[in-house]
């Protein structure tokens, strides 16, 4: 747990909205950090960890379509994870996240391929696209602070809840 999640968790609890997560690249590690913050049963609902491709549809709702048109690791994915993890889990906030923590490429992608996705209450999902460097554990801790940083640009920007 960082400072930036407990502030997440700040943010959400002063506005009443909640989050869920729906995670490939970072199994759990988002939901995780979140829950490391005292008062985070206020606003995390829960999370799915879809590391394989095949949850990704059953858990999560990724249409079938859009893994055989775009894949595991694609924006599209990512932003239907986040849809998935909001409304399967009944939240105001979804974050999605997929991508390749390596060694090896995954469907062509190279390790630091990363796609982060963030569905609001509107229904509308937003994806961010960074390009992450280091091994395994550095890209996946990444991945999860860039998720934390947006949704926190996306909080510190409403003007209300």
């Amino acid at each position: 747990m960082s400072a930036r999640e407990a502030e997440l968790v700040a943010r959400l609890s002063a506005r009443g909205l909640t989050v869920a997560t729906a995670e490939s690249l970072t199994a759990g590690l988002l939901a995780s950090r979140i829950a490391a913050v005292p008062g985070a049963s206020a606003v995390l609902r829960g999370g799915l960890v879809v590391y394989a491709t095949d949850l990704k549809h059953t858990l999560a709702g990724v249409p079938d379509e859009v893994l055989a048109r775009h894949g595991a690791v694609s924006c599209e994915t990512a932003a239907a994870l986040a849809d998935g993890a909001r409304s399967r889990c009944g939240a105001d906030v979804g974050i999605g996240l997929t991508g390749v923590a390596g060694p090896d490429l995954q469907e062509g992608h190279p390790a630091g391929t990363v796609y982060v996705g963030v569905s609001g209450p509107d229904g509308h999902a937003e994806v961010l696209a960074p390009a992450l460097r280091g091994d395994r554990a550095r890209i996946r801790e990444a991945a999860c602070q860039v998720a934390v940083d947006r949704l926190l640009e996306i909080l510190g920007n409403e003007t209300s809840a």
